[in-house]
């Protein structure tokens, strides 16, 4: 059962101002007709700013449920995920979305495109709920830093996957997150288009100093990243 946190002994921060994300004894369990199942068991280990960290392993390694418990999108049975010195744990869904909201964007294999927004108006979305001004021209900016100033008004329907994701990768990066999450997102690509989204990821990373730290089953996509976590029945053995 896991324990309150009002409950939990005081949480001792990290102190290094390079510590962007910080993973302390995670554990997941979900119940199920066997009984207890764990899903992550007593990962431990930090991110610095700057770096792109690739999390490999074999399918049902627990990859997936590891990202969402670094991004706050799901809470941890035991242990504490440190994002930018604060414990999410200590906050409810509400709080976690704003620190997401400051600090944090997602790039998906699935793209994650509402279907009735343009493909400028998905990238204005996430600054008018910043509350950002000149929003319209830093969407488009976003989009013409990935190519795809011809095609502003165009709805998901009417793009190509690989379009499709390079639109969800502006409104990642458009906020200039400290801390950007990815998910296999090269995972509903081809090849070639798959490596075209690989070089966008890195040189976006580079040219805004964004932390990036990524779920994969692509090898070319792992050997790009600073550093290789590898889990294996959600316990990290490298």
């Amino acid at each position: 059962m896991k324990v309150p946190v009002s409950e939990q002994a005081p949480l001792t921060l990290n102190t290094d101002p390079r510590v962007v994300l910080e993973a302390r004894s995670l554990c997941k369990e979900v119940s199920s007709p066997e009984g207890p199942l764990t899903i992550i068991s007593d990962v431990s280990f930090s991110v610095l700013a700057g770096e792109s960290v690739a999390i490999v392993g074999p399918s049902g390694a627990g990859k997936s449920t590891l990202l969402a418990l670094l991004a706050g999108l799901d809470i941890p049975t035991r242990g504490s995920v440190i994002l930018k010195g604060q414990n999410l744990s200590a906050h409810d869904e509400d709080g976690r979305a704003r620190l997401r909201a400051q600090w944090v964007g997602f790039v998906f294999q699935s793209f994650q495109l509402l279907p009735s927004l343009t493909a400028l108006e998905q990238v204005i979305l996430p600054l008018e709920l910043r509350g950002d001004k000149n929003s319209r021209a830093i969407a488009e900016e976003a989009l013409d830093k990935v190519g795809l100033t011809p095609r502003l008004r165009h709805y998901p329907r009417q793009l190509s996957g690989g379009e499709q994701q390079r639109v969800a990768i502006a409104r990642a990066f458009v906020t200039r997150p400290a801390l950007l999450f990815a998910d296999e997102p090269t995972g509903n690509l081809d090849a070639a288009t798959g490596l075209g989204i690989i070089d966008l990821l890195f040189r976006l990373n580079a040219e805004l100093h964004t932390t990036l730290v990524l779920v994969t089953h692509e090898s070319d996509l792992a050997a790009r990243c600073t550093r290789r976590l590898t889990l294996s029945a959600g316990q990290l053995i490298s």
